[in-house]
């Protein structure tokens, strides 16, 4: 896997790497941690293991990423970038294009990281997630929910008001317990459930454009748009 800096994930590392091949070293131990993670668990993380299938010393690593807490808030920092920067995609492509089912689309999208970041499923159904990684995570379903209302406005779903950066974190919450549960069941995803998701917040999207009406005094507020319409590039429509 190509892995984001250290700048860009929010890697907090023991010491930073600036030479051209110490980076490439760090890469290269994070791309072991995620073999290791994912063929043996979260258990199997510790330095001696993870120096081992990198091909460096325990020293090297020592250097970066001192215990398996750090090795572990170091994947999840990956996880977070990669899937911020989809969502960072969605945002862009909101702002030119339409959509005509947004919730399915961006279900689906998460549903196929899901499917294919079999790190990031094995990390977070583990048992070894650090404090330091369940505030990061926090924090990453954020911004995740910051880049749904920046979609929403993009699309002309939704105004601006009050509020709406809150109910776009509930809609986040909402779609990952779910998300997770779905690939708890089923390592491809319960299809039944990410559909069920998909109508629950269908749903919430709707009782949001109605809350904004009544705002506007009962004037058309702005909808969700109506017909077959382009989905953003390398996203597909979803037909669920």
């Amino acid at each position: 896997m190509t892995e984001p800096t250290a700048e860009e994930t929010g890697v907090v590392l023991r010491r930073t790497p600036q030479q051209a091949r110490s980076k490439a070293r760090l890469a290269r131990v994070l791309t072991a941690a995620e073999r290791v993670l994912i063929a043996e668990g979260v258990p199997a993380l510790t330095t001696t293991r993870v120096a081992a299938e990198a091909g460096v010393s325990v020293g090297s690593l020592y250097q970066y990423l001192p215990d398996r807490d750090a090795i572990i808030d170091a994947l999840a920092a990956t996880y977070f970038s990669r899937l911020e920067a989809v969502m960072e995609e969605f945002v862009r492509g909101a702002a030119t294009e339409r959509w005509s089912d947004p919730v399915g689309v961006l279900i689906d999208a998460y549903a196929g990281l899901y499917r294919t970041e079999q790190g990031f499923r094995a990390l977070w159904f583990g048992s070894g997630l650090t404090d330091r990684t369940r505030a990061a995570d926090r924090e990453h379903k954020l911004r995740m929910a910051d880049g749904v209302r920046r979609v929403l406005l993009g699309l002309g779903i939704a105004g601006d008001p009050e509020g709406l950066g809150r109910a776009c974190h509930a809609a986040v919450l909402a779609a990952d317990a779910l998300a997770q549960e779905a690939f708890r069941r089923d390592a491809e995803g319960d299809t039944a459930l990410l559909d069920e998701a998909k109508v629950m917040l269908r749903g919430y999207l709707t009782a949001l454009a109605g809350r904004q009406e009544q705002r506007n005094g009962g004037a058309t507020g702005a909808a969700a748009p109506a017909g077959p319409v382009p989905g953003p590039a390398g996203h597909p429509e979803s037909q669920g």
